[in-house]
């Protein structure tokens, strides 16, 4: 938490550093497209590897590897040397490290618990744990922004990596799942592709995430003009509006993390995305500052929820050897199509404005949850044989009986 912290005070210092060396929501798109489109291009050969490799020792390189870009830009920024060109490189650098350790992270989530009856609500506190670091960092960073620069943010975050390194090599996991005999890495890729899309369930699944970020996600890249030109702020409102966003998240996570059961997701996905959808559109109207900061707590709670519990169902239906590949393609949807957005956003908010592009979007994102809803009696059909053999639910007689041990099946 300690970590993400830093990287949300990062995240936020740079857009507004960025927005204040060019004043333009375009530049603003093609930085967050350069950090995040190495997650589009690279992550299904990273799946591929993470199905190889020992997942904690490759988690402690890629967070060295975040650690020092994260020094780099500090040194550059503090210097006053800073130019659009060093935050374009630093930001395909740490895309590609990401490309990496977002399925990494990912896969390796299961191998820290030893009772996979409790993975829906370990995957609901990370999530609660990230949006706690989303509710401090981004306030933290829009004063320190304002009080002593943005240098200041990108130090403490690359500081704030020591914490979780430490944490990694104090870790001693019991069970790792190591692929130990390797095909050629394009034939693995494909086996990867085929498994993922060739299942309705998961497919529908991928392209409901896929579709949300590439339309829905990019409103945090305007925040910085919501939070100048429209509410008439500083740095400060716009820490305060992503802030805002990490409470609604933050209790969202809660939610999840009290979850018992691990059944019920489709219908969980189905309402957060139209809850994210709906709140999205009153923002874009919303030119009064309490007024955004209320919604925006909505915006944070549907989009947890939604992420969340797609996270939580794709890594209860997919089998161990898979994983690390069906991962590589949530991150491929969740964070590769992020880039997009972000550009088209940017492109489109330079035309028609910010409102107008927000709103559309969630025009869009609500279209998703009532094409999704109406999908989901069809995908519930066809995910129950699965959930049957993993024993998520158990049938008996005419009826089904939920249960969440996954590491003691039904035996009939």
């Amino acid at each position: 938490m300690i970590s993400l912290v830093g990287t949300w005070m990062q995240q936020i210092a740079m857009s507004w550093l960025v927005y204040h060396l060019t004043g333009s929501g375009f530049m603003l798109g093609l930085i967050t497209f350069f950090s995040q489109i190495p997650s589009f291009l690279i992550s299904p050969f990273a799946g591929v590897f993470t199905d190889r490799w020992n997942k904690h020792k490759a988690l402690i390189i890629t967070q060295i590897f975040s650690m020092i870009q994260a020094f780099i830009i500090a040194v550059l920024t503090l210097t006053g040397t800073v130019q659009v060109w060093h935050i374009i490189l630093l930001s395909l650098m740490l895309g590609f490290i990401n490309a990496f350790d977002m399925p990494i992270r990912q896969a390796f989530v299961i191998e820290m618990i030893e009772d996979r009856k409790d993975l829906g609500n370990a995957i609901a506190l990370n999530s609660s744990m990230v949006n706690g670091a989303r509710l401090f960092g981004p306030a933290i960073a829009g004063l320190l922004v304002a009080a002593v620069g943005e240098g200041m943010c990108f130090l403490i975050n690359a500081i704030s990596f020591i914490a979780v390194i430490i944490a990694l090599l104090f870790m001693r996991i019991k069970k790792a799942y190591i692929k130990t005999e390797s095909k050629n890495i394009f034939l693995e890729l494909k086996e990867g592709f085929k498994y993922s899309f060739g299942f309705a369930p998961i497919r529908d699944v991928l392209i409901l995430i896929a579709v949300v970020s590439l339309i829905g996600m990019p409103y945090t890249v305007l925040m910085p003009i919501f939070a100048n030109d429209i509410l008439k702020g500083g740095s400060d409102v716009l820490g305060f509006l992503m802030a805002a966003t990490g409470v609604g998240a933050l209790a969202g996570g809660i939610i999840l993390a009290n979850k018992r059961s691990a059944t019920g997701f489709g219908k969980i996905m189905a309402l957060s995305t139209a809850i994210f959808g709906v709140t999205l559109v009153i923002f874009s109207f919303s030119k009064i500052l309490w007024f955004s900061v209320v919604i925006l707590i909505f915006v944070g709670f549907g989009m947890i929820m939604l992420i969340s519990s797609v996270n939580t169902f794709l890594q209860t239906i997919t089998n161990d050897e898979m994983r690390g590949r069906v991962m590589s393609y949530f991150t491929m949807a969740f964070i590769g199509m992020s880039p997009f957005g972000s550009l088209i956003s940017g492109g489109v908010a330079d035309a028609i404005g910010a409102p107008y592009t927000v709103m559309i979007g969630g025009v869009i994102v609500i279209i998703c949850a009532v094409v999704f809803s109406i999908r989901l009696p069809v995908l519930r059909k066809l995910a129950r044989p699965v959930f049957i053999k993993k024993g998520i639910i158990v049938e008996i007689g005419k009826g089904i009986q939920p249960t969440i041990d996954l590491d003691n099946p039904p035996k009939s």
